[in-house]
């Protein structure tokens, strides 16, 4: 009996060391088991949050590339319904054995294919025979070919709009054709057709190793982002399909060879899983790459667009996910175990929180400390913006005093010639308010109510002369709004109407007879326009050849008004000094040398230039101002 007690009592260490190395072992398998299902879940859900992401980037891109594309072929689609409007195409399918006609619709054709930006247009007889094309000059011209067995052509021969993209025949070069019947009173003389390339849609398909393709209501890509895919199928072509386009020669002589291209499965969100051997795959690949297919139907042509997104990488970031799991779950455990074990003192922990107050303490007086030095550059900031304001305030009217001050001097330099061109009506009215008494004595009234309205005639003209001195007189306003550069010109001209007469100088003037708006202030451009012609007139002055031209045209950006003299033109010095303030060339008491720099100014605040160009007479100054549309009340 005792020994039996006694091996009981050495016994039960030994199973209490064994139930915890079981509870030991058991911890960690269940650790590991833990481990090996974090990275199994981690694998998934990155696959599948992967997987999303390239669903919907891929979606977004389809809906930008079909979006594009649709905008593209709208762009075209009302262009052969134009040139039913144009009657010299309706004359020629009535007779086309006019060389006139001819030439006359296919420089028609050219130039709207030019402004259009198609690749060709052309016209074809109710026989499919083309009569008039765009490509006239070209040695593989279209003329004469005969079209007819082109399904586009064959739809708007039924009264139907034809659409249908091909190669063509000539220069095997594809794109996508607009067909339409030609009418005269309800009756078919022929049809136009508009191709379009739209191969450069192309270039802005898909990044990296996705790829996109095009396909025809009969599978065959003919556009993609892969170019080896190009005109290939996605699976093999019926009899009848590879008979039919055979017959209307869509693609030529292309052998259509269907893609490595197969459907593995399909997912709940309505894309597939599908397997496709991509140009440049090693041949010891495993196999067709596995990629996520989403489609985009593009009603009403029937075609398709497929975009393929390369699942390897959704593969190798689940596997990133995975192998990351594992090392975080190992970190976790090992920071389990270092923690458990660790022993940290009452002292220790009393000797962090003082530290840890004192930072705190210290980060309170430094923010303080911060804070007062913020408001006091706070405030010094502030005091400079006022400062900088009341001086920009200051600059404002100062120019706007220098812009009246150089009106107000080329009113003085313009006083005598605007004294003349008053004291000869006023001599006329008081001449024929004279008669006028003594004709009303002598009773011809006739010659009484002439000698009246002559009066008012030449009154008037008075007013329209003082009119034009009082508004270029007037302050400007600083806003800008769409100026009328006619009347802005007749308003200069005005002014200087007298001195053209009295120093005989030889005027000309080109503009277009449609009025031409630009952005700017009315009275400050005719102040430059008024400067810059002064200034031609005095450079002119010693001149033999008196001769001033003022130019003005536009396009759609700017309008240029050039003014040009036959005067001495400008030295090397003047040219380098041109807009400084106060140079002048003229004799001292004629000028200050402002007019220039001011004008230059006024046309720079205006958003536009002022320049002057070099020629081989005299001198020539250019405005450049920007084009506004015509304001309506």
């Amino acid at each position: 009996m005792p020994d039996t007690a006694a091996e009981q009592s050495r016994g039960a260490p030994a199973i209490a060391r064994a139930r915890w190395s079981a509870a030991r072992v058991a911890g960690w398998l269940l650790a590991i088991a833990a481990g090996v299902g974090t990275a199994w879940l981690a694998y998934w859900w990155t696959e599948r949050v992967s997987i999303e992401r390239l669903r919907v980037n891929g979606a977004q891109r389809l809906d930008v590339y079909a979006k594009s594309l649709d905008n593209l072929l709208d762009k075209y689609e009302f262009l052969p319904r134009l040139l039913e409007l144009n009657k010299d195409v309706i004359a020629l399918l009535q007779d086309p054995d006019n060389p006139a006609l001819r030439r006359s619709v296919n420089e028609y054709l050219e130039r709207v294919n030019r402004q259009a930006g198609s690749r060709t247009i052309y016209i074809v007889n109710l026989q499919g025979v083309t009569q008039a094309t765009s490509n006239w000059r070209s040695s593989d011209s279209f003329i004469g070919d005969n079209v007819s067995f082109r399904p586009y052509v064959q739809d708007a021969l039924r009264g139907a709009p034809g659409g249908f993209y091909g190669v063509g025949t000539t220069r095997l070069e594809p794109g996508y054709f607009f067909a339409h019947g030609i009418y005269l009173n309800g009756r078919m003389l022929g049809v136009a057709t508009v191709k379009v390339n739209i191969e450069s849609q192309q270039r802005d398909w898909a990044q990296g190793s996705d790829q996109v393709m095009l396909t025809d209501a009969n599978g065959v890509v003919f556009l993609t982002s892969v170019p080896a895919w190009k005109y290939k199928t996605l699976a093999p072509l019926a009899g009848a399909v590879r008979e039919h386009l055979q017959t209307t020669r869509q693609y030529h002589s292309y052998p259509l060879e269907p893609l490595d291209f197969a459907h593995e499965s399909m997912r709940d969100d309505g894309t597939r899983i599908v397997a496709i051997r991509r140009p440049g795959d090693p041949v010891r690949f495993p196999g067709p790459a596995r990629m996520l297919a989403q489609t985009r139907s593009l009603a009403p042509r029937n075609w398709q667009f497929i975009y393929l997104s390369d699942l390897g990488q959704a593969r190798a970031n689940a596997q990133a996910a995975a192998v990351f799991s594992c090392v975080a779950f190992g970190f976790l455990l090992m920071l389990f175990l270092y923690v458990r074990q660790r022993q940290r003192s009452v002292a220790q922990r009393l000797q962090a929180k003082a530290d840890l107050q004192n930072a705190y303490n210290n980060l309170e007086a430094m923010v303080a400390e911060r804070t007062s030095s913020l408001n006091l550059i706070t405030k010094s900031l502030s005091e400079e913006i006022e400062v900088r304001r009341k001086a920009e305030q200051l600059l404002h009217l100062t120019q706007n005093e220098l812009f009246q001050a150089g009106k107000m001097a080329v009113l003085g330099q313009m006083s005598a010639s605007i004294t003349h061109e008053l004291n000869q009506p006023l001599t006329a009215l008081r001449t024929m308010s004279d008669n006028a008494v003594i004709l009303f004595e002598r009773g011809r009234m006739d010659e009484v109510k002439a000698n009246l309205q002559r009066i008012s005639q030449i009154v008037a003209r008075m007013g329209g002369i003082t009119g034009k001195l009082k508004i270029f007189a007037r302050k400007s306003n600083t806003g800008l709004s769409a100026v009328s550069v006619h009347t802005a010109v007749q308003n200069a001209l005005v002014l200087i109407e007298r001195r053209l007469e009295l120093d005989k100088v030889e005027f000309r003037l080109h503009i277009s007879n449609e009025d031409v708006y630009a952005l700017c202030d009315s009275n400050r451009l005719e102040q430059v326009l008024l400067n810059l012609l002064t200034n031609a007139l005095d450079s002119m002055a010693g001149s033999a050849r008196r001769r001033l031209t003022l130019d003005v045209y536009s396009d759609k950006e700017r309008v240029v008004i050039r003014v040009a003299d036959t005067g001495p033109g400008l030295t090397d010095e003047a040219r380098a000094r041109l807009f400084e303030p106060f140079y002048t060339t003229k004799p001292q008491g004629q000028g200050l040398g402002l007019g220039l720099a001011i004008s230059e100014q006024i046309v720079r605040e205006f958003g536009g230039l002022l320049k002057a160009d070099e020629v081989e007479e005299g001198a020539r100054f250019v405005i450049e101002l920007k084009t506004a549309q015509q304001e309506t009340a």
